[in-house]
Protein backbone atom coordinates (compact mmCIF):
# COMPACT_ATOMS: atom_id res chain seq x y z
CA UNK A 1 0.00 0.00 0.00
CA UNK A 2 1.20 3.46 -0.63
CA UNK A 3 0.72 6.75 1.04
CA UNK A 4 -2.82 8.52 -0.08
CA UNK A 5 -2.92 12.45 -0.40
CA UNK A 6 -5.58 14.04 -1.65
CA UNK A 7 -6.19 18.08 -1.99
CA UNK A 8 -9.47 19.98 -1.72
CA UNK A 9 -11.86 19.06 -4.52
CA UNK A 10 -9.94 16.13 -5.06
CA UNK A 11 -11.42 12.14 -4.96
CA UNK A 12 -14.00 10.15 -6.76
CA UNK A 13 -17.50 12.08 -6.88
CA UNK A 14 -20.84 10.61 -7.52
CA UNK A 15 -24.33 11.78 -7.52
CA UNK A 16 -27.03 10.12 -5.77
CA UNK A 17 -29.64 11.58 -7.10
CA UNK A 18 -29.97 15.64 -5.10
CA UNK A 19 -27.04 14.22 -2.97
CA UNK A 20 -23.53 13.39 -3.82
CA UNK A 21 -20.49 11.57 -2.45
CA UNK A 22 -17.01 12.04 -2.71
CA UNK A 23 -14.30 8.94 -2.50
CA UNK A 24 -11.48 9.82 -0.26
CA UNK A 25 -9.78 6.51 0.43
CA UNK A 26 -11.61 3.59 -0.71
CA UNK A 27 -10.93 -0.31 -0.89
CA UNK A 28 -8.34 -0.64 -3.87
CA UNK A 29 -6.59 2.49 -1.83
CA UNK A 30 -6.47 0.41 1.52
CA UNK A 31 -6.02 -3.36 0.85
CA UNK A 32 -10.06 -3.14 1.74
CA UNK A 33 -8.92 -2.08 5.35
CA UNK A 34 -11.09 0.94 5.55
CA UNK A 35 -13.10 3.37 3.24
CA UNK A 36 -13.89 7.31 4.08
CA UNK A 37 -16.75 8.87 2.18
CA UNK A 38 -17.85 12.84 2.51
CA UNK A 39 -21.19 13.05 1.76
CA UNK A 40 -23.03 16.03 1.19
CA UNK A 41 -27.10 15.18 2.36
CA UNK A 42 -29.76 17.93 0.38
CA UNK A 43 -32.47 19.17 2.69
CA UNK A 44 -35.38 17.09 2.84
CA UNK A 45 -33.26 13.28 1.99
CA UNK A 46 -35.32 10.70 3.49
CA UNK A 47 -33.00 8.09 3.77
CA UNK A 48 -32.31 4.26 3.26
CA UNK A 49 -34.79 2.19 4.83
CA UNK A 50 -33.79 0.89 8.14
CA UNK A 51 -31.39 -1.54 7.79
CA UNK A 52 -28.33 -3.80 9.61
CA UNK A 53 -24.56 -4.95 8.83
CA UNK A 54 -23.53 -8.02 9.74
CA UNK A 55 -19.72 -7.16 9.43
CA UNK A 56 -19.30 -3.19 8.63
CA UNK A 57 -18.39 -1.35 11.35
CA UNK A 58 -20.69 1.91 9.97
CA UNK A 59 -19.45 5.48 11.77
CA UNK A 60 -20.82 8.97 10.80
CA UNK A 61 -19.20 12.20 11.43
CA UNK A 62 -21.32 15.29 10.95
CA UNK A 63 -19.08 18.36 9.19
CA UNK A 64 -22.13 20.95 8.78
CA UNK A 65 -25.61 20.84 9.59
CA UNK A 66 -27.97 18.44 11.43
CA UNK A 67 -28.17 14.88 10.70
CA UNK A 68 -30.95 12.95 11.80
CA UNK A 69 -30.22 9.35 13.26
CA UNK A 70 -32.36 6.23 13.98
CA UNK A 71 -30.22 3.86 16.22
CA UNK A 72 -32.72 1.01 16.48
CA UNK A 73 -36.01 2.40 18.33
CA UNK A 74 -34.05 5.40 19.45
CA UNK A 75 -33.91 8.78 16.73
CA UNK A 76 -30.95 11.70 17.20
CA UNK A 77 -30.68 14.56 15.52
CA UNK A 78 -26.47 14.98 15.44
CA UNK A 79 -25.39 19.21 15.22
CA UNK A 80 -21.95 19.60 13.28
CA UNK A 81 -19.45 17.55 15.35
CA UNK A 82 -21.33 14.43 16.73
CA UNK A 83 -19.73 11.19 16.00
CA UNK A 84 -21.65 7.61 15.88
CA UNK A 85 -20.26 4.53 15.91
CA UNK A 86 -23.09 2.03 14.32
CA UNK A 87 -21.75 -1.82 15.50
CA UNK A 88 -22.60 -4.62 13.10
CA UNK A 89 -26.09 -6.03 13.60
CA UNK A 90 -27.52 -2.48 15.06
CA UNK A 91 -30.30 -1.31 13.17
CA UNK A 92 -29.68 1.94 11.66
CA UNK A 93 -31.02 4.98 9.15
CA UNK A 94 -30.03 8.27 8.17
CA UNK A 95 -32.14 11.26 6.96
CA UNK A 96 -32.16 14.85 6.69
CA UNK A 97 -34.98 16.35 8.01
CA UNK A 98 -33.55 20.09 7.64
CA UNK A 99 -33.49 22.81 5.62
CA UNK A 100 -30.05 22.79 4.68
CA UNK A 101 -27.66 20.70 3.74
CA UNK A 102 -25.53 18.52 5.95
CA UNK A 103 -22.19 17.22 4.64
CA UNK A 104 -20.69 14.27 6.71
CA UNK A 105 -17.72 11.62 6.97
CA UNK A 106 -19.22 8.43 6.44
CA UNK A 107 -16.23 5.65 7.39
CA UNK A 108 -16.79 1.91 6.90
CA UNK A 109 -14.21 -0.99 7.85
CA UNK A 110 -13.74 -2.86 6.03
CA UNK A 111 -14.03 -1.11 3.19
CA UNK A 112 -16.95 -2.07 0.30
CA UNK A 113 -19.92 0.21 1.35
CA UNK A 114 -18.35 2.57 -0.76
CA UNK A 115 -18.87 -0.02 -4.13
CA UNK A 116 -22.42 -0.19 -3.31
CA UNK A 117 -22.48 3.86 -3.36
CA UNK A 118 -20.96 3.64 -6.81
CA UNK A 119 -23.63 0.95 -8.31
CA UNK A 120 -26.41 3.83 -6.05
CA UNK A 121 -25.75 5.90 -8.53
CA UNK A 122 -26.25 4.51 -11.42
CA UNK A 123 -29.76 3.24 -10.11
CA UNK A 124 -30.51 6.43 -8.53
CA UNK A 125 -29.63 8.42 -11.73
CA UNK A 126 -33.29 6.66 -13.57
CA UNK A 127 -36.80 7.83 -13.22
CA UNK A 128 -38.09 6.03 -11.08
CA UNK A 129 -35.86 4.21 -9.47
CA UNK A 130 -36.20 0.57 -9.15
CA UNK A 131 -36.43 -1.16 -6.05
CA UNK A 132 -35.95 -4.47 -7.14
CA UNK A 133 -32.57 -3.10 -8.34
CA UNK A 134 -31.55 -1.66 -4.99
CA UNK A 135 -32.70 -4.49 -3.09
CA UNK A 136 -30.60 -6.77 -5.33
CA UNK A 137 -27.60 -4.39 -5.12
CA UNK A 138 -28.06 -3.76 -1.36
CA UNK A 139 -27.29 -7.68 -0.90
CA UNK A 140 -24.34 -7.62 -2.41
CA UNK A 141 -22.42 -5.10 0.18
CA UNK A 142 -23.68 -6.67 3.63
CA UNK A 143 -26.91 -4.35 3.87
CA UNK A 144 -29.95 -6.08 4.86
CA UNK A 145 -33.20 -5.17 5.73
CA UNK A 146 -33.91 -4.45 9.61
CA UNK A 147 -35.91 -7.38 11.01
Amino acid sequence: MKPLVLRPGEGERFELGPSSAVFRADAEATQGRFALVETTIEPGFPGPKLHVHHDTLDMFFVLEGTLTMQLGDETLDLAAGSFVLVPPGTAHTFSNRTEQPVRLLNMDTPAGLESYLREMAGVMAKDPIDPAAVAEISSRYDIAPAD
